[in-house]
C-alpha cells in the first residue's frame, strides 16, 4: 500500500495507474475508520471487479472548510495508525494523507457550490458546510483522478449534493452510493460515536429505533404531520437526545412533499450533549419501488 502524503505524490501514483491501463477507485475519508468505511473498500473493489480490475485510493482528510466556528473541528477524531492498519488489511492500494496547507494553497479564493441542495436542510444548520464539502471532493477527484467514487447513504443530503455537482459540472466520476452500516444495536456507524459518553451511546440508538417506526408508518400509509409527531415523540422520551430537526422530503431529489406519494427520506439531526449525529432512511409506501 502506497502512503502519498502531497498532490504530487498523488498524482504520481494514479497516474502511472492510469497509463498502465487501470482504473481508479476513490473512498474520500476524514480518518477514524471503522466498519462502515471499510464497506465503501468493499463496494468499491467490487465495483472495480465488475470493470475487470483496478485500484482503490482512500483519501484521509479532515477538511476544516466544512466545519463552521462553533464546530468540533479541533475534538474530531484522529488515529493514522490504526487507520492505516485497517486500510492495508482491507486489500487499499494507495492512502491519500494530504496537510491542509497542500489542499488549500495561500491566496485560493475559488469555491464549489451546489446552490439549492447545499442551503436546504443540514445546509441551514451548518451554513457554509456542503461548500466546503463539495469545493474538497471536487479537489480530491482533480488530484487522483478516479473513475469512480463510493459515498455512504447515512449522509444522505451529501451524497445528493454530490451527485448534482458531478452531473452540473460533467465530471467523469461514477458516484457509487453505500448503504448505511450499523452497530448491534442499530446505531449508525461514525467517527462521531467515540465522542459520545457511555450515557450518551446507550441513548443513541433511540434514533435507529424512531426511523423503524416512522418507515413502517410509511409503508402502512400515515401521513407526514403522524410520521413527524411519531418521531418526535419517541426521541422526545430519550432526555440525552435534543433534536436539532426531522425532515421528510421525497427521496429522489430533497424537495418538499405535502403527502406521501413515493419514496421519502426521513432525516435526522439530533444532539447528544456537543455531538451532533445524523441519521437516515428512505421509506416506500406500500407498492411504490425503490427510487435509489
Amino acid at each position: 500500500m502506497q502512503i502519498c502524503r502531497d498532490r504530487q505524490a498523488m498524482r504520481d501514483c494514479a497516474g502511472s495507474w492510469r497509463r498502465a491501463g487501470g482504473r481508479i477507485a476513490l473512498v474520500p475519508t476524514m480518518g477514524a475508520l471503522h466498519d462502515g468505511h471499510m464497506s465503501l473498500l468493499a463496494h468499491a473493489r467490487d465495483w472495480l471487479d465488475a470493470q475487470g480490475g483496478g485500484r482503490i485510493v482512500t483519501s484521509i482528510f479532515v477538511n476544516p472548510t466544512q466545519f463552521g466556528p462553533n464546530e468540533d473541528l479541533a475534538t474530531y477524531p484522529r488515529d493514522e495508525e490504526n487507520d492505516l492498519v485497517m486500510l492495508r488489511y482491507a486489500g487499499c492500494d494507495a492512502v491519500f494523507l494530504p496537510s491542509v496547507g497542500d489542499i488549500y494553497r495561500p491566496g485560493a479564493q475559488t469555491v464549489v457550490e451546489v446552490t439549492g441542495l447545499s442551503r436546504m436542510l443540514m445546509g441551514r444548520l451548518r451554513p457554509g458546510h456542503f461548500r466546503g464539502v463539495a469545493t474538497v471532493v471536487t479537489k480530491l477527484f482533480n488530484i487522483v483522478g478516479p473513475d469512480a467514487a463510493t459515498f455512504g447513504e447515512k449522509d444522505y443530503q451529501q451524497l445528493a449534493v454530490i451527485r448534482q455537482m458531478v452531473a452540473d459540472l460533467d465530471v467523469p466520476v461514477q458516484i457509487l452510493p453505500v448503504p448505511t452500516v450499523r452497530e448491534a444495536d442499530g446505531l449508525a456507524m461514525s467517527s462521531r460515536n467515540r465522542r459520545l459518553s457511555s450515557a450518551q451511546r446507550a441513548a443513541a440508538p433511540v434514533l435507529n429505533h424512531a426511523l423503524d417506526r416512522a418507515q413502517q408508518m410509511v409503508a402502512e400509509g400515515a401521513g407526514l404531520s403522524a410520521v413527524r409527531a411519531e418521531l418526535r415523540r419517541i426521541i422526545g422520551a430519550e432526555p440525552l437526545a435534543h433534536v436539532r430537526s426531522i425532515d421528510i422530503r421525497d427521496a429522489a431529489d430533497l424537495s418538499r412533499i405535502a403527502i406521501i406519494r413515493r419514496p421519502v427520506v426521513i432525516l435526522l439531526a439530533v444532539r447528544f450533549g456537543d455531538v451532533l449525529l445524523i441519521d437516515q432512511r428512505v421509506a416506500h409506501p406500500k407498492g411504490v419501488p425503490d427510487v435509489r
